[in-house]
Protein backbone atom coordinates (compact mmCIF):
# COMPACT_ATOMS: atom_id res chain seq x y z
CA UNK A 1 0.00 0.00 0.00
CA UNK A 2 1.01 3.54 -0.90
CA UNK A 3 -0.33 6.52 0.83
CA UNK A 4 0.43 9.86 -0.51
CA UNK A 5 0.33 13.49 1.61
CA UNK A 6 -0.35 16.70 0.19
CA UNK A 7 0.34 19.61 2.32
CA UNK A 8 -0.80 23.14 1.19
CA UNK A 9 -1.05 26.94 2.32
CA UNK A 10 -3.90 28.76 0.71
CA UNK A 11 -4.45 32.35 0.79
CA UNK A 12 -8.18 33.54 1.70
CA UNK A 13 -8.12 37.25 0.96
CA UNK A 14 -11.29 38.45 0.76
CA UNK A 15 -11.75 36.86 4.23
CA UNK A 16 -12.80 39.24 6.73
CA UNK A 17 -13.41 37.01 9.95
CA UNK A 18 -12.85 33.37 11.01
CA UNK A 19 -16.66 32.32 9.82
CA UNK A 20 -15.50 33.53 6.32
CA UNK A 21 -12.32 31.50 6.30
CA UNK A 22 -14.45 28.40 7.57
CA UNK A 23 -16.95 28.52 5.12
CA UNK A 24 -14.41 28.74 1.87
CA UNK A 25 -12.16 25.75 4.04
CA UNK A 26 -15.54 23.55 4.72
CA UNK A 27 -16.30 23.36 1.14
CA UNK A 28 -13.01 23.24 0.16
CA UNK A 29 -12.87 19.87 2.40
CA UNK A 30 -16.25 18.44 1.61
CA UNK A 31 -15.74 19.13 -2.25
CA UNK A 32 -12.41 17.09 -2.90
CA UNK A 33 -13.56 14.24 -0.88
CA UNK A 34 -16.87 13.63 -2.72
CA UNK A 35 -15.08 14.48 -5.94
CA UNK A 36 -11.37 12.80 -5.10
CA UNK A 37 -12.54 10.24 -2.76
CA UNK A 38 -8.95 11.96 -0.45
CA UNK A 39 -9.18 12.72 3.11
CA UNK A 40 -8.83 15.72 4.54
CA UNK A 41 -7.69 18.33 7.23
CA UNK A 42 -6.97 21.67 8.03
CA UNK A 43 -3.89 20.92 9.61
CA UNK A 44 -2.19 24.67 10.81
CA UNK A 45 -3.06 28.12 10.72
CA UNK A 46 -6.20 27.71 12.77
CA UNK A 47 -6.70 31.35 14.38
CA UNK A 48 -5.13 33.47 10.94
CA UNK A 49 -8.51 34.31 9.09
CA UNK A 50 -7.04 34.64 5.51
CA UNK A 51 -4.67 31.69 5.82
CA UNK A 52 -5.49 27.95 5.38
CA UNK A 53 -3.07 24.96 6.07
CA UNK A 54 -4.74 21.80 4.24
CA UNK A 55 -3.10 17.90 4.51
CA UNK A 56 -4.68 16.01 2.23
CA UNK A 57 -3.89 12.14 2.08
CA UNK A 58 -5.01 9.26 -0.45
CA UNK A 59 -4.35 5.51 0.19
CA UNK A 60 -3.92 3.59 -3.57
CA UNK A 61 -2.13 0.29 -4.71
CA UNK A 62 0.40 2.45 -6.84
CA UNK A 63 2.40 5.14 -6.52
CA UNK A 64 1.40 6.97 -9.90
CA UNK A 65 -2.22 6.51 -9.08
CA UNK A 66 -0.87 8.30 -5.60
CA UNK A 67 0.57 11.01 -7.84
CA UNK A 68 -2.37 11.49 -9.80
CA UNK A 69 -4.98 12.41 -7.62
CA UNK A 70 -2.64 14.72 -5.42
CA UNK A 71 -2.21 16.28 -9.13
CA UNK A 72 -5.98 16.89 -9.61
CA UNK A 73 -6.36 18.06 -5.92
CA UNK A 74 -3.84 20.30 -6.61
CA UNK A 75 -5.47 21.32 -9.92
CA UNK A 76 -9.19 21.62 -8.34
CA UNK A 77 -7.66 23.88 -5.39
CA UNK A 78 -5.82 26.41 -7.81
CA UNK A 79 -9.16 26.90 -10.09
CA UNK A 80 -11.36 27.50 -6.83
CA UNK A 81 -12.35 31.14 -7.09
CA UNK A 82 -12.26 31.92 -3.38
CA UNK A 83 -8.62 30.60 -2.59
CA UNK A 84 -5.03 30.72 -4.35
CA UNK A 85 -2.42 28.50 -3.53
CA UNK A 86 0.66 30.04 -2.34
CA UNK A 87 2.92 27.00 -1.41
CA UNK A 88 2.56 23.00 -1.37
CA UNK A 89 4.59 20.19 -0.66
CA UNK A 90 4.35 16.10 -1.39
CA UNK A 91 5.63 13.06 0.09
Amino acid sequence: MVVGILQMELAIDHAKSLKDKRRVVHSLKDRLHREQQVSVAEVDRHDVHRLAMLGVTVASRSVPHCQGVLDRVVDKVRGHRDCVVTAHRRD
